[in-house]
């Protein structure tokens, strides 16, 4: 059974490597094709291109991608009307893979989009394409799964992978052994991003906000994951150039284990403040960009939804402070992280929420997305073998 798989960048390796464990545990004569990363080529999955191609970041830089991108997708339409896969999966990527989706499900051959664009914040002119596009969505996040059953969306919420990753009680002595942290002490964890322009303007403020929790909290510890050579050197430029910063313990990565070692994390907006909130830390959210930039995102994004950070959009109010903009300096972050250090017993409601929140999303993501792609093939199965009139829906449909 050829099960046709498509991820665009490094998550979605990860969760195209699980979703195949997943399928062949219930599907053993799957065989799997598509674009994969290292991860997915592991476990059995034929790649067509290499994914790196696909991972582009930026608008600019996919407008001048666009030459390569676009023979790509017609080649590989050619190729999957072909090879005629039971069903293709498309892992995030929204960009390259909804197009590529509407064009294989016009062929017959039914869709399934793995992670939600998010069209719940922004762009909502796409759900048309998406209408057209998609057999079956598949979210990680409950408020989504609402929001494209209101536009008639065939849509399951399965669970976020990382609830089950990371597990519900962690330890912070562990993490500090392991990255060689002094015990005992305060520690903030200051994550100013995983690319390079949103260090450029995170990283003064969160050294700066360093300096100002030291002046009034001696002996603090910080600890600064950087994703790569090319953050790396940027923070220690805005490190050199900020008189009398404190010492800063950087590490290659391990972003995770930075925020489990810590008291409290300071984070960039993103996919680390949801990381935070599974491991039950106190947290400051905050994000900075150009003043066009932000009057785009205030005006077209945040028109359409009422928090920045995953920790308050889940939960519907505002439980974790967020420090946008003009309120991204030392005189505003340090107060707030401050505060959280003194918290002690004040933290144990907003950690109550944390814990219930690490529940909802906890669902067994790879099993239960498996579970809705096996039924959607079932289905589409059955309606080919019936009579020529038979209603072409799936049993997911069905259930919807």
């Amino acid at each position: 059974m050829p099960i046709a798989i498509f991820a665009g960048e490094a998550s979605g390796d990860i969760l195209g490597a699980s979703l195949i464990r997943a399928l062949r545990r219930r599907v053993p004569e799957a065989g799997f094709f598509g674009i994969a990363g290292p991860l997915m080529q592991q476990e059995g999955c034929r790649t067509l291109y290499p994914m790196e191609r696909l991972s582009v970041m930026g608008l600019f830089e996919s407008f001048g991608r666009y030459p390569e991108l676009i023979p790509l997708r017609r080649k590989l339409l050619r190729t999957l009307r072909r090879e005629r896969p039971r069903v293709l999966i498309g892992i995030d990527a929204p960009d390259f893979n909804l197009s590529l989706e509407r064009g294989v499900r016009r062929a017959g051959v039914p869709t399934v989009h793995y992670v939600s664009p998010s069209v719940w914040a922004w762009r909502r002119y796409r759900m048309s394409k998406i209408r057209h596009s998609v057999d079956l969505m598949l979210t990680v996040f409950p408020f989504e799964a609402g929001f494209f059953r209101r536009y008639g969306v065939p849509v399951s919420f399965v669970g976020h992978p990382l609830a089950v990753e990371i597990p519900l009680e962690a330890k912070a002595e562990d993490a500090r052994e392991c990255l060689g942290l002094a015990g005992g002490m305060g520690l903030v964890a200051m994550l100013p991003g995983s690319r390079a322009s949103e260090v450029a303007f995170l990283a003064r403020p969160m050294i700066e906000t360093a300096r100002w929790l030291v002046e009034r909290r001696p002996g603090l510890q910080f600890v600064v994951p950087l994703v790569n050579e090319a953050v790396r050197a940027r923070f220690l430029e805005a490190h050199r150039e900020c008189p009398g910063a404190p010492a800063m313990h950087l590490v290659d990565g391990r972003s995770r284990d930075c925020m489990q070692s810590a008291d409290v994390v300071l984070v960039a907006s993103g996919t680390a403040c949801l990381e935070a909130m599974l491991l039950k830390k106190p947290m400051v959210i905050t994000f900075r960009a150009t003043a066009l930039t932000y009057w785009i995102m205030r005006h077209w994004i945040g028109s359409n939804i009422r928090f920045a950070g995953l920790a308050n959009l889940l939960a519907d109010r505002l439980v974790v402070a967020e420090l946008m903009q003009r309120h991204a300096t030392s005189e505003w972050l340090g107060p707030a992280v401050l505060r959280l250090l003194d918290s002690g017993r004040d933290f144990q409601s907003t950690r109550e929420e944390y814990v219930r929140l690490h529940r909802v999303l906890r669902r067994g993501a790879a099993d239960r997305a498996a579970e809705e792609i096996v039924a959607l093939i079932e289905g589409r199965a059955r309606v080919r073998v019936g009579s020529a009139s038979a209603p072409t829906v799936s049993e997911h449909e069905k259930r919807a």
